[in-house]
């Protein structure tokens, strides 16, 4: 089969020709239809210092036993074969995936939280991921969707998930949240918090084109953090005390204790985004003003994905907005225009048309 690999430690990736996976006795084998571009794979193919640390290649007895890394794990695809000791998932089937695979024997895997498993093996980073014609997954992680799904959406399903588990993180009815950071998971966690139920959802960037898609999916105010102050959507949007929820989406230095000054007492944030480097602050605020700060990193499996498919397939309203990140499908062979698109700081979603190659 042909796939994008990635067969050393530095930048780049390259299409070529590699093994069909092996379908395992608990897995199931996929044919890759659509994948969608993460940041995590512009850190893999830059070849950064977070990919060094995080990724595993041939030299470092990578996949395969030393063979190239496959990357990618957004993605759509039709089970084509499935192991001896498959039951709930049939060829046929149009499916996503969960790409954290668990150990199953940890405390937190047999308590339920298998989202905190100690031993997560990575889809993409530790072992051969979806850019490529097929993909072999345990059984276990394949999430099968209904006829409403279309394959685009179905490729984005992961990083819905980390939106949908951060918008869920706590109750959001009649409540006024702000939004740090509208890259394509801020700009669904937008989406969510309207279709959940909250009052006033304020979201802030520096680019004006994802605010402008920001406004589109949703939001009821924008604010340029470049040019403006949180405090003045709140002014507009005549809100007489500061935001009961927080989304920190960017990882920017500046955008949580900036978020911490417009929270009200006792509000609560939920942050996914990622800084690349330490920043202040104010723990006295967080104490006095009684603040509660969670981390979210992935999904919840499956309560995230059985929330967000339930939330899609009932509501059509909330399946054209999900819709609407996609900024564009190029095909695979043309990946690297792919990648270049992705990369901007003012597009939506990239999808890579497997089909096409």
């Amino acid at each position: 089969m042909r796939a994008l690999v990635k067969a050393s430690p530095a930048p780049g990736l390259e299409l070529a020709e590699v093994p069909d996976p092996v379908c395992g006795a608990d897995e199931v084998v996929i044919r890759v239809l659509r994948t969608g571009i993460c940041g995590t794979d512009l850190h893999i193919l830059n070849w950064d210092n977070w990919a060094a640390g995080a990724v595993s290649v041939p030299q470092q007895g990578g996949p395969q036993n030393g063979g190239p890394l496959i990357p990618g794990h957004e993605f759509y695809g039709e089970v084509v074969e499935i192991g001896e000791q498959v039951r709930d998932v049939a060829v046929g089937d149009r499916v996503s995936g969960e790409g954290h695979i668990v150990c199953g024997t940890c405390r937190n895997c047999r308590a339920g939280r298998r989202q905190m498993c100690i031993r997560t093996v990575g889809l993409g980073l530790h072992r051969n991921g979806a850019f490529a014609e097929l993909l072999a997954l345990p059984a276990s992680n394949v999430w099968v969707h209904s006829r409403e799904i279309a394959p685009e959406l179905g490729a984005i399903f992961d990083p819905l998930g980390n939106a949908v588990h951060t918008a869920l993180a706590f109750p959001l009815v009649g409540e006024d949240v702000l939004v740090s950071g509208c890259g394509p998971i801020g700009l669904m966690s937008i989406a969510v918090a309207r279709h959940v139920g909250a009052r006033f959802v304020v979201a802030t960037d520096i680019s004006p084109e994802r605010l402008a898609l920001a406004g589109a999916l949703g939001a009821d105010a924008t604010v340029n953090v470049g040019e403006q102050r949180i405090h003045e959507a709140q002014t507009r949007l005549c809100m007489r005390e500061g935001f009961d929820i927080g989304f920190e989406m960017s990882g920017a230095p500046t955008a949580l204790p900036e978020m911490i000054e417009n929270m009200n007492h006792g509000g609560r944030i939920a942050m996914l985004g990622l800084p690349a480097d330490g920043f202040g602050v104010d723990w006295g605020k967080v104490v006095t003003h009684m603040l509660t700060l969670k981390g979210i990193y992935g999904r919840e499996m499956f309560e995230t994905w059985n929330a967000m498919a339930a939330m899609l397939q009932t509501s059509a309203e909330l399946r054209a907005r999900i819709s609407s990140v996609i900024a564009g499908t190029i095909p695979a062979r043309d990946w690297e225009a792919g990648f270049a698109a992705a990369r901007s700081a003012s597009t939506g979603k990239i999808i890579l048309d497997w089909t096409e190659l």
